[in-house]
């Protein structure tokens, strides 16, 4: 008789962990495409632009930018030099990319800039008279 109990017992809990798993399964938290959405656009120096809309879990500008299919870009000491090829080279031509963040002049790195849900950036290819 102990023997039968301890194979009912076994098998009570097997189906439970296979119930269990199964509810687990169904239920859990379903990872979503990025929890931000954003837009960069980035105008070149001939004035045309480029609009990248994307949803992200970065905390950071740059971490979005990482992420951003078709966009490159190159940064040396926390100065974007190139967008898509392009550089600004200040001791040149005295260009630089200028960032604007919803609309005003972005005070921050790509590095430190915090972005939030419906942020719109802008690189602006800028050209010092």
């Amino acid at each position: 008789m102990n023997k039968k109990k301890v194979i009912l017992g076994t098998g009570i809990l097997v189906v439970l962990i296979v119930a269990m798993a199964l509810v687990w399964t169904k239920f859990r938290e379903k990872p979503v495409e990025g929890s931000k959405v954003i837009t960069i656009e980035v105008i070149n120096a001939k004035e045309e632009s480029k609009v990248y809309e994307l949803h992200t879990d970065a905390e950071f500008l740059k971490g979005a930018m990482d992420e951003t299919e078709g966009l490159t870009y190159t940064l040396e000491d926390g100065m974007i030099l190139s967008i898509n090829g392009e550089q600004a080279i200040w001791a040149e031509d005295n260009a630089y990319w200028g960032i604007n963040v919803n609309g005003e002049y972005g005070q921050l790195g790509i590095e430190v800039q915090p972005i939030e849900d419906g942020d719109e950036f802008e690189f602006v290819y800028t050209k010092a008279e």
